[in-house]
């Protein structure tokens, strides 16, 4: 009879027990860890981390796919168009394209609007938290390939904010994750099968030289002959995988660079493979990129119209006109010093220093500790302590280091550009934090069977405290990145788009903001404008009035400043509604911690400031919560005040009434008028629309918006 032997009270006791049995480890966490990604990408997650996050995708394609207004950043422009249409358009549109066509049945159906804001943040997130899990399926593939655990690294990977958070969002940088993912298993599968190919050819040549029988010499030339060919192992999909990342940023080349050059160089110094094979192999990596190289191209020029169908079928293409390549305009944009100034300047040091301890806490510092003393054993010249080049710790060695030293050549440094180191660190530094080993149980012989017996206790050591580092910081940032920071801007556009879905018709709305992130108003489905036109019966063509106006002010402005932008569009509301009767809404949102300034300021304009709602949580770095002064009898007071800071704020504004004795007051005062000062023009979004008019008697013209995005 056969029993588990962790319910043995008698360790004296004998079972029938298999020598080649190995305790089962759950996989339980990761399951729960890879649950809870899926179930914060529907929750769903509130928190800002970037504008690129909408401003690389969802404004694009949602413009694009329902026809409604959108903030296309200056980076799709047509005159020089610096990013690749096909994997946003892949990623983001289909799962769109899919939601727009059985929107129409699901609401005649089951009279469900599936077209909500929700919705269309919702569903590209799906799509790109299951690509996330290709970082997931890379590693447990390479670790069962080495013999590695994979428990462990995957428990650490599905438990790091990074999947968690920036793992589900549609960033161009989770996309850049997932393929250098992917090609890091690719060259990974590719060395393991060089290596275990060239042990038995150079194995069976020893034979074979060291044979006198003439027949075995034969079955030995026919063993090695019968070898598999290795040297273009997954030569299509590294190549295919390589095109695709730097069409899709082409920053991916900084980390395509070390997988690249380990698999050029698998099987060098052996006896079968020389530098003939290194040659070939380049040759065949370049050829195998066409394909890729010449589709990603042709789709790009075609969507910016540098490409029509009627130059194809005449043949009169020309490559320096009718095609555009826009990694190469990426590129040279970015390496002009100038333009990065205009996105913001970072020490060189910022990604050693500050944004791979921000992204991977304590396993971070540990690989930046692993690599400062691989560079001390370097300078002692103890060159046999350092990992193998053609192994694959040197792989992940490389692949970890190499990208980052590369990425802080550029002085404009974000957090978010190397998460696509993400699966190397893990995979190489675990242990480091994490027994690797199942501790719990120890493996003990006795009366000639092999079994393993649960520990009585257990010692806390220094990896168990790392441990509890690492959760405690990784619980914290997905908080603060999934549900707090800049948090408030999209209940914000989901409220606004129900304002505009139910205010009178008639109606102008008017929104100011300052010290947020740009609104993605495309969540908001507004259309109006020249994609909106129609016919009459008489055969005019008419186009929908503008009745939503947006202005951002930006985060160096003064509440008197905005103001005073606030009291101009209020002004001009009330000639309009004096003129045309046309009713009008004036708001403000802003951090909740400029709230008090801005009704003070706004008072001086002759307006009274009204909160019509707040949204909580939501901190603003531009517009941090004030300091209301510690006292220990109020306490609780202000706590509450610190606490009421933490939102934002949505403030209507409306006039005054005024009277002959607010005006003596102000004649009094007069040294206390408001200064004067030059109103901003318009930010990015404030897109000029005409008024109702036939189209061919508009009398003026849209503006491109513009919207600096980084890189």
């Amino acid at each position: 009879m056969k029993r588990d032997i962790h319910e043995t009270k008698n360790p004296d006791e004998n079972f029938d027990v298999n020598p080649n049995f190995r305790p089962h480890v759950s996989l339980a966490p990761y399951w729960l860890l890879a649950f809870l990604r899926i179930f914060l990408t529907f929750v769903p997650q509130t928190g800002y981390i970037h504008p690129d996050e909408f401003f690389q995708s969802l404004e694009v394609i949602n413009g694009d796919v329902f026809q409604v207004v959108s903030n296309r950043p200056w980076e799709f422009n047509a005159t020089l168009p610096i990013r690749s249409i096909t994997l946003p358009y892949l990623i983001v549109g289909t799962p769109l394209l899919i939601l727009k066509n059985i929107s129409p049945f699901l609401n005649l159906w089951f009279d469900i609007n599936c077209i909500t804001p929700y919705s269309l943040i919702v569903v590209p997130r799906v799509v790109c938290c299951l690509l996330s899990f290709i970082t997931d399926i890379s590693l447990y593939k390479i670790c069962f390939l080495y013999g590695q655990n994979y428990r462990c690294r995957l428990i650490t990977l599905a438990s790091s904010f990074v999947m968690l958070i920036y793992g589900s969002r549609t960033f161009s940088n989770t996309i850049e994750m997932a393929l250098a993912s992917l090609l890091i298993y690719f060259v990974a599968e590719s060395m393991a099968r060089t290596d275990q190919i060239i042990y038995q050819d150079e194995y069976l040549r020893e034979r074979y030289n060291s044979s006198n029988n003439i027949k075995d010499r034969i079955r030995f030339h026919r063993m090695r002959l019968a070898l598999p060919w290795h040297s273009f192992s997954g030569v299509f999909f590294i190549a295919t995988v390589t095109v695709l990342g730097v069409f899709n940023r082409p920053t991916f080349l900084a980390f395509a660079f070390p997988p690249i050059f380990f698999w050029l160089l698998r099987g060098m110094g052996s006896q079968v493979v020389g530098l003939s094979d290194f040659n070939m192999r380049s040759a065949a990596l370049v050829v195998s990129a066409l394909p890729a190289l010449l589709g990603l191209t042709i789709i790009d020029s075609a969507y910016y119209g540098a490409l029509t169908s009627d130059e194809i079928l005449n043949k009169n293409v020309s490559i320096l006109r009718d095609l555009v390549f826009t990694p190469y305009n990426f590129i040279r944009y970015n390496i002009d010093s100038k333009n990065l100034a205009q996105h913001g300047i970072h020490p060189r040091f910022t990604h050693f220093l500050v944004n791979i301890p921000v992204l991977f806490n304590v396993l971070g510092i540990a690989g930046l500790l692993t690599f400062v003393g691989f560079l001390y054993r370097g300078a002692m010249k103890q060159y046999s302590s350092l990992p193998r080049v053609q192994s694959i710790i040197g792989l992940m060695t490389a692949s970890f280091i190499l990208p980052v030293a590369f990425l802080s050549v550029f002085p404009h440094q974000e957090a978010r550009f190397l998460i696509p180191v993400t699966l190397p660190l893990v995979f190489l530094y675990t242990q480091k934090i994490r027994k690797i080993e199942d501790t719990s149980l120890q493996s003990r012989s006795q009366n000639g069977f092999h079994f393993y017996t649960k520990k009585d206790g257990k010692k806390l050591d220094t990896k168990d405290g790392l441990l509890v580092i690492w959760y405690a910081v990784n619980i914290l940032l997905t908080l603060f990145f999934g549900f707090i920071h800049q948090a408030g801007v999209i209940p914000l556009v989901s409220h606004m788009n129900k304002e505009m879905a139910t205010k009178p018709r008639l109606t102008m709305v008017h929104l100011v903001t300052s010290h947020l992130y740009p609104l993605p108003i495309s969540l908001m489905f507004l259309r109006f404008g020249k994609s909106h036109q129609f016919l009459d019966k008489s055969g005019s063509r008419y186009q929908r009035a503008r009745d939503f106006f947006n202005y951002e002010m930006g985060s160096s402005i003064s509440m008197d400043t905005v103001a005073l932008k606030l009291s101009v569009i209020v002004e001009r509301a009330e000639e309009t509604w004096r003129e045309k009767r046309m009713k009008y809404k004036v708001y403000y949102a802003g951090p909740s911690s400029l709230t008090q300034d801005l009704q003070a300021s706004a008072f001086k304009y002759d307006m009274n400031a009204t909160i019509e709602r707040v949204f909580y949580p939501h901190i603003s770095a531009e517009a941090f919560p004030k300091d209301p002064g510690w006292t220990r009898s109020d306490v609780l007071k202000t706590l509450s005040n610190f606490a009421h800071q933490m939102g934002l704020s949505l403030v209507r504004l409306t006039p005054l009434p005024r009277s002959d004795a607010k005006q003596l007051v102000l004649d009094i005062n007069s040294d206390r008028s408001p200064p004067q000062q030059t109103v901003p023009h318009e930010s990015r979004t404030d897109n000029h629309f005409c008024p109702v008019r036939r189209v061919g008697e508009l009398s003026c013209s849209a503006r491109a918006p513009l919207y600096n995005a980084q890189h």
